[in-house]
């Protein structure tokens, strides 16, 4: 089964931003054990641009599609055999990214 596997950050608590060799070996381990589908970090709120295309026209607005002081950080998709693998994996990932992990099986 696979899951998106978002990572939450917190604009009035961040994260460390010293993460990054904990998260690539992570990865890594992601990688050797056949978990790894795919992953990325993403720019900040700030570059986002919201498309709502269901009317007449297309209206692009700046930035992101709700103001929260949590945002989409990154995701990473996993294929994983069940949930309880999945579960101990974003624990895991909490702790290599010091951020919150938020797991959502695909239909």
């Amino acid at each position: 089964m696979q899951y998106l596997v978002s990572v939450i950050d917190d604009k009035s608590n961040p994260g460390r931003t010293d993460r990054r060799p904990a998260i690539s070996a992570f990865n890594e381990r992601l990688i050797a054990e056949g978990y790894w589908v795919f992953a990325g970090g993403l720019a900040d709120t700030e570059a986002a641009t919201v498309v709502d295309n269901r009317g007449e026209q297309a209206v692009f607005t700046d930035g992101p599609y709700v103001e929260s002081k949590e945002y989409l950080a990154g995701v990473w998709v996993w294929e994983v055999p069940d949930p309880d693998v999945a579960l101990k994996l974003a624990a895991e990932a909490s702790k290599a990214c010091d951020r919150k992990i938020e797991v959502r099986p695909f239909r």
